[in-house]
């Protein structure tokens, strides 16, 4: 990024190396300038608005046609943000303290670690392993396993695991999971 110094960076939010979110965190840190729009298949009501409070600029499904992710590039470069008419209605609606038209499973209501703790629930990844990607302790990933079961009002440990499968395998298809950043996520000075 500090060698080439581009205007904008195209992302998706399944990193190979580390989480996209933190990333774009970093980078509205350590270069302001760079505008960022997400491109990903993952649903846009549930992630666009996570990417915006990160520091994105917009965010776009894969499956929009080409014109479409063109124009989310040039809003986007003119300084604008971008994000569909569908999460634009979800945010009006939420700001005037309305349920959201998608909120199906409550999944929206989670906490960005809480997302990453159950997509990695989703991939049968246990507490401890959870624990070892994100250099934390069992009993704090087990404390985010409460508070998702209290957000999804789910009774028990088999019953998250098993609606956290269901949903990542209905929302996030054959995609990896989050997972645990590296340091700094790779933008740090050299």
């Amino acid at each position: 990024m500090a060698e080439c110094k581009p205007n904008l960076t195209v992302l998706d939010l399944r990193l190979k190396g580390g989480d996209a979110l933190d990333f774009i965190k970093t980078l509205r840190v350590e270069h302001p300038e760079v505008k960022v729009l997400v491109l990903s298949q993952y649903d846009e009501l549930i992630f666009a608005e996570r990417v915006l409070r990160a520091g994105a600029s917009g965010y776009i499904m894969k499956e929009n046609a080409t014109d479409e992710v063109l124009r989310a590039l040039r809003k986007v470069l003119t300084g604008d943000l971008y994000f569909s008419e569908r999460v634009a209605a979800a945010v009006v609606q939420r700001m005037l303290r309305e349920k959201p038209i998608a909120s199906r499973d409550g999944v929206e209501r989670l906490s960005d670690r809480e997302m990453q703790v159950f997509q990695l629930l989703g991939a049968s990844y246990s507490a401890r392993e959870i624990a070892e990607q994100f250099h934390l302790s069992r009993k704090t990933i087990e404390t985010h396993c409460e508070k998702i079961k209290h957000k999804l009002s789910l009774h028990n440990a088999a019953e998250l695991k098993q609606f956290a499968r269901r949903w990542a395998a209905e929302n996030l298809g054959p995609s990896e999971p989050w997972v645990a950043p590296r340091s700094n996520n790779g933008l740090g000075k050299r």
